[in-house]
């Protein structure tokens, strides 16, 4: 990192990223719960609601393995900056129609699909810009600060956006995105640091050339191979019991799934464990590594997801929940840490994209159609929480009788 005064002037640009990241998810937030507001407002329909899901879950799958390759080309700052003036110029057609009486439910899906891939591209550039701009020897306290920041506003952020959208219309709502991406972008652009290495883009042959290497990569290298499979099914634990939460806080815990305080607690508990996550991980890492600080939280998690599934009342819950929040978290981070630090500057994007495609946009939605399947045949959702638990197992099980372990203890010490 050099001198001093390199290290000074590496903080502030940090610090910029940091801003611009809060802001940014800030904004994403608070569109995360207008949208899908704004549609029902519209049709009244539950499948057009679902649709906006759909339309926002599908961009990671189609063009995860581009956005990574492009990402690993081209000056990661200038396409972070562009992507969020795309962001706030498609945004503002909605309140714009709005305005002018003619938004539909269509323009909505379009527009949540639009941001959504202009996203995925940002988040690949993302990937490849954190480790470039703090360094490796830094990632561990710089993505805890992030992880923990963003955990903060998506626990503050939907409970207020849902206050508003009962005295504003959802549509004027999209305006604060659009403002906070314009925000983004402005503090992105006065980061002096170098976040990439570009290279010339000489046609789709080199594209595709550049996913092979970065797919070889994620699955020769054994223990991210197994720290990203780890992470996918975390990812199906997680999207099982938020698949579950409401039924099962209704049913087993008897907490009303409206005007119920109980539910909110409930909702939060697991952002809780993340925070206390985020602040204790970087002391953790430095301590033990981040391979086996990931592989020693593997059956805490475990242990997690079993005491909420016995869990008989719900503050007993909530505090299983923290517990979950917290060690799961552990994994998530520690493996993403290690991806980056062991990950060759040219192959950041493709490689930490393609891991999050596996592991967020497989694993999640997958978890959730899997525990609520079983919930409605078994008619209890203790059924579906249950199957998260038993995915989340055979993850610990496929990391631990590997020869990953002894190696990432090796190099842990």
């Amino acid at each position: 990192m050099g001198s001093s005064g390199d290290l000074d002037a590496t903080d502030r640009d940090f610090s910029r990223y940091l801003s611009a990241r809060v802001l940014s998810f800030t904004g994403a937030v608070v569109s995360a719960v207008a949208l899908p507001v704004l549609v029902y407002q519209l049709t009244g329909s539950a499948g057009w609601t679902s649709a906006v899901t759909a339309a926002e879950a599908l961009p990671y799958l189609v063009f995860g393995l581009l956005a990574g390759a492009l990402a690993d080309r081209l000056d990661r700052r200038k396409m972070m900056v562009a992507l969020d003036f795309t962001v706030a110029a498609v945004l503002l057609s909605v309140p714009l129609a709005w305005l002018a009486g003619g938004v539909s439910a269509p323009h909505v899906v379009a527009v949540a699909f639009a941001t959504q891939t202009a996203f995925v591209f940002f988040d690949a550039a993302n990937f490849g810009a954190l480790p470039a701009l703090v360094g490796k020897d830094r990632l561990p306290v710089a993505y805890s600060t992030l992880y923990g920041r963003t955990t903060v506003v998506e626990l503050v952020v939907p409970g207020v956006t849902g206050l508003l959208v009962a005295v504003v219309a959802p549509a004027a709502l999209l305006a604060v995105n659009a403002l906070t991406a314009v925000g983004s972008a402005l503090l992105l652009r006065g980061i002096t640091s170098s976040m990439a290495n570009p290279r010339p883009v000489r046609g789709a042959g080199v594209i595709v050339a550049d996913v092979r290497e970065g797919l070889h990569f994620l699955w020769h290298e054994p223990i991210i191979r197994t720290l990203t499979l780890v992470g996918a099914t975390h990812s199906v634990a997680l999207g099982g019991w938020m698949a579950v939460l409401v039924p099962f806080a209704d049913r087993v815990l008897g907490v009303a799934p409206r005007g119920d305080l109980r539910l909110a607690a409930l909702f939060t508990s697991w952002g809780v464990g993340a925070i206390i996550a985020s602040w204790l991980l970087p002391k953790l890492t430095e301590r033990w590594g981040a391979a086996r600080l990931a592989l020693t939280a593997l059956p805490l998690s475990v242990l997690g997801g079993l005491f909420v599934l016995v869990s008989p009342h719900w503050i007993v819950t909530c505090g299983a929940i923290v517990y979950w929040g917290a060690t799961s978290a552990a994994v998530i981070i520690t493996g993403i840490t290690y991806r980056q630090q062991v990950c060759p500057e040219e192959l950041q994007s493709r490689v930490n994209t393609t891991g999050r495609m596996i592991a967020w946009g497989l694993g999640k939605p997958l978890g959730a159609a899997l525990a609520g399947a079983l919930s409605v045949a078994a008619g209890d959702p203790r059924a579906g929480l249950l199957a998260g638990v038993v995915v989340l197992l055979a993850g610990v099980v496929m990391a631990w009788v590997t020869p990953v372990l002894r190696r990432a203890t090796r190099l842990s010490r």
